[in-house]
């Protein structure tokens, strides 16, 4: 378990940041008055997680790699990285929804249906149990992508 403690710590982190992100994103009002946005903002976080990621392997490098990681060192990495995400994003959706912007389905549901989607669909859609399946996959596929793109950045020799 120590040899993934890095790994481990940084996936902690990243859902600690994306539930910050959740109150900074209800703050500015996506959840609620100005959620017509929200679907083009939310992307804003992309820039947040590939920082994460950028730390999260040169923590790996310098601390576990003696400043020398090859880009698999770095991909594998940031794959157990994206799996601990992955498995805390469930918890995640769970606080979001229920403690941080509890009225979020109901506002998207109508904004949906606003904008010319069935309310069956856009209930569907919408709802915890779709969130986490989301999330949880979206994790993974995210994740690994990242990694690849990051750990190139990060190799060295």
């Amino acid at each position: 378990m120590k040899k993934f403690s890095i790994e481990i710590k940084w996936g902690v982190i990243f859902s600690i940041v994306s539930l910050l992100w959740m109150f900074l994103e209800k703050g500015l009002g996506w959840h609620d008055e100005n959620i017509a946005v929200h679907a083009i903002y939310t992307n804003l976080f992309a820039i947040v997680a590939i920082i994460l990621y950028v730390f999260a392997l040169l923590d790996k490098r310098k601390n576990f790699y003696n400043d020398k990681m090859t880009w698999t060192q770095g991909f594998v990495s940031g794959i157990i990285i994206s799996v601990v995400v992955a498995i805390l994003s469930p918890l995640a959706q769970y606080i979001t929804h229920e403690f941080i912007t509890p009225d979020y389905f109901e506002n998207a549901i109508e904004n949906s249906v606003l904008n010319g989607n069935t309310r069956e669909n856009a209930e569907a859609y919408f709802n915890l149990k779709s969130y986490m399946l989301q999330s949880f996959f979206f994790a993974l596929v995210a994740g690994v992508v990242t990694s690849a793109i990051v750990a190139l950045f990060v190799r060295r020799k």
